[in-house]
């Protein structure tokens, strides 16, 4: 894969309503601030799932690969919650396939013309080429981060 690209792996995208993403809801909110005393802390259980996903049978999970979309919050290793039942629209981030490989940029459209952006100034834009096929595969609705232990 070429290095200018921010690659997504995709071996096989894995449909995300076929997982049970249920945690322990212990608080409503946290405050990332000063400390507060701790308000009511009845447990019941989240389903990850009804929060993340709005079209289930048109949502994949992909793995992000690669810092072009550092700036916009994605990382290397992040995944990457894929609505492809949403139109893509100018300015949302997305996953496409540039010449038959799965890249995340942010869709710019000016004028009918199609432009995919990274979010690192270390990495180019992807312009499309005369007879180059670009498809838009899906809208990124949600990025997972694993924080370091």
């Amino acid at each position: 894969m070429s290095s200018i690209l921010a690659s997504v792996t995709c071996d096989k995208p894995m449909l995300a309503a076929s997982l049970p993403l249920h945690v322990l809801d212990l608080m409503a909110t946290v405050r990332a601030g000063f400390p507060s005393p701790a308000e009511d802390l009845g447990a019941k259980r989240v389903d990850l799932t009804a929060q993340l996903v709005k079209h289930p049978q048109a949502t994949f999970l992909l793995r992000a690969r690669g810092d072009s979309m550092r700036d916009a919050g994605i990382f290397d290793g992040d995944v990457l919650v894929v609505d492809r039942a949403i139109r893509p629209r100018s300015s949302h981030v997305v996953i496409a396939v540039v010449d038959g490989e799965f890249v995340c940029k942010t869709l710019a459209m000016r004028a009918g013309r199609m432009k995919l952006k990274a979010a690192n100034p270390g990495f180019p834009d992807i312009v499309p080429k005369e007879g180059q096929t670009i498809e838009v595969w899906g809208v990124v609705l949600h990025a997972i981060k694993s924080m370091p232990c």
